[in-house]
């Protein structure tokens, strides 16, 4: 996981096309929020979105943004390996509860 900015950018990309096909949206349906023109950018690769526009592009899904930046960050696992992924993400986010805790 992480890697190459250009590559992440794509990964993404690739998981906002397959987010929105699976949901039955056109890039027009963002319009109100975004812009088929940025919408088609963010896909291809090109530009990379904030935290406030993947929160907005979630709300447009009706997903949760984690799943959204999950997508992206697991576009190379394995389907084989998308449990074992899955699993350590969890058991990190676990951690850093219990580290944090007074």
């Amino acid at each position: 996981m992480g890697g190459n900015p250009s590559k992440l950018r794509r990964d993404f990309g690739r998981a906002l096309r397959q987010a929105r096909k699976a949901k039955g949206l056109t890039q027009e349906d963002f319009a109100l929020s975004s812009g088929r023109t940025y919408i088609s950018s963010l896909e291809r690769g090109i530009k990379s979105p904030t935290l406030d526009k993947i929160t907005h592009l979630a709300e447009t899904l009706k997903i949760h943004p984690l799943t959204l930046i999950g997508s992206a960050y697991l576009q190379s696992v394995r389907d084989d390996q998308l449990d074992q992924a899955l699993a350590r993400i969890i058991k990190e986010l676990r951690d850093m509860r219990v580290a944090s805790k007074p």
